[in-house]
């Protein structure tokens, strides 16, 4: 398999360009299938599991055309759920998003279970206890989930938790339904706002999005649409942690401020500052870092879980020590033993919390990335140890960042990828 090797120590310079939302461009790609319409998407990252799901929804069918670097369209007129990829729905955590999408247009079907990143226990009995609401049956065959959605109904769907991909999925199913659904404890990322955004557009009644109480008023016959994928959030938020942590003076182009705040005010905490602009942000290096007294991942608008492990490795660098607690998954903090064995001060005091006191000087090992964000903290903090890493495992982190050692190599970074 391949891996990175990074030599660490050297001050980053220059700016990278954040791409397309992963987040919002599996969803969105999911909704195409909605209609027989065409769908343009503009902005579609490269990565991998975006692309594991134009294959999937290509081999039901589905008629995909590149029309540039990041642009497709999608003409889902004649797709055939039979025809469905088990195998790769089988890889991947966001295929579970074809559950909505197909439940809306077609009566019968069944799918394989999907994968996705080791952090924990991520039931979908949500998602199930939703589309039930919306009378969806599903049974578990072994392997297979089989659905008969020929009796959905609109319906009041109150979730059972803030679960992101649950309110997406009751989105859509929602989109097929011509009387007002109602789904309560919805997620409000700003990634679930471009969905709903995306759907408005194919001749969706949506209200409330970004908020956690939503209304729908689906349709049979929905239009085709133009739509450009939002920027990574996430992936913004790994890059100006990155130049913090480095203390370089990095420019993360794309970057919306208005998507960051609860990042960014934590990152001024630890004494992180910025130059904000209308379409890039800054970061400013500092000699010093001081620890927070707390980071607490929690749903959106709070801190994401996407970036508790790349702030924990910031917190390597800072002085004093710094509580993380991440309630959301009890598989998160797997980083925590390969920044130990760089030399970090860290210990898991439970499954959903863990001290770092620093500042430390990390130094080069062999790592593995178990998760597509471990993987990109993995690499942030490498960059920072002195002498050679090896980061392992590394198709997590290609799951989620386009050609990210190409990226970085034009800020200065010494790392390279070894087929």
């Amino acid at each position: 398999m391949p891996y990175f090797e990074i030599i660490g120590g050297k001050k980053l310079k220059g700016e990278i360009e954040v791409r397309g939302s992963k987040n919002a461009a599996t969803p969105i790609l999911a909704a195409t299938l909605l209609t027989k319409k065409k769908c343009v998407l503009d902005n579609v990252p490269l990565i991998e599991d975006v692309l594991k799901m134009i294959k999937i929804i290509k081999g039901m069918g589905a008629e995909v055309e590149w029309l540039g670097k990041r642009k497709i369209s999608v003409a889902a007129k004649n797709i055939d759920p039979e025809k469905m990829d088990f195998e790769e729905v089988g890889k991947m955590r966001s295929s579970i998003l074809l559950l909505g999408s197909l439940s809306a247009r077609f009566p019968k079907f069944k799918m394989s279970c999907p994968g996705g990143c080791l952090i924990g226990s991520r039931p979908i009995g949500t998602h199930f206890r939703a589309l039930e609401k919306m009378g969806v049956k599903i049974k578990q065959d072994n392997d297979f989930y089989r659905i008969d959605s020929s009796r959905r109904r609109a319906a009041k769907v109150v979730l059972g938790e803030f679960s992101v991909t649950a309110t997406e999925n009751a989105l859509m199913l929602a989109s097929a339904i011509s009387q007002k659904t109602i789904i309560k404890i919805a997620a409000a990322e700003p990634h679930v706002q471009d969905l709903a955004g995306f759907l408005a557009k194919l001749g969706v009644k949506v209200k409330g999005a970004g908020t956690h109480t939503l209304e729908i008023i689906g349709r049979n016959n929905l239009k085709g649409a133009e739509h450009r994928i939002i920027p990574d959030a996430n992936e913004a938020a790994t890059f100006l942690i990155m130049g913090a942590a480095t203390k370089s003076r990095v420019t993360v182009k794309n970057a919306v401020e208005d998507n960051l705040d609860l990042v960014l005010e934590k990152l001024r905490e630890f004494g992180v500052e910025f130059e904000i602009k209308k379409s890039s942000i800054t970061v400013l290096p500092k000699s010093s870092l001081k620890a927070v007294a707390k980071i607490d991942a929690r749903i959106y608008p709070g801190i994401p879980t996407d970036i508790q492990a790349p702030l924990g490795v910031l917190a390597t660098q800072a002085e004093g020590t710094t509580l993380i607690h991440d309630t959301l998954y009890e598989g998160r903090f797997k980083y925590i033993q390969e920044l130990r064995k760089m030399g970090a001060v860290a210990v898991v005091s439970d499954p959903h919390s863990a001290l770092i006191t620093g500042p430390t000087q990390l130094y080069g090992k062999e790592i593995i990335s178990f998760d597509l964000r471990a993987g990109a903290s993995m690499i942030i903090a490498a960059l920072l140890a002195r002498g050679e890493s090896v980061i392992k495992n590394i198709e997590q982190v290609d799951r989620g960042y386009e050609k990210i050692e190409k990226r970085l190599q034009k800020l200065g970074a010494d790392i390279k990828r070894v087929e």
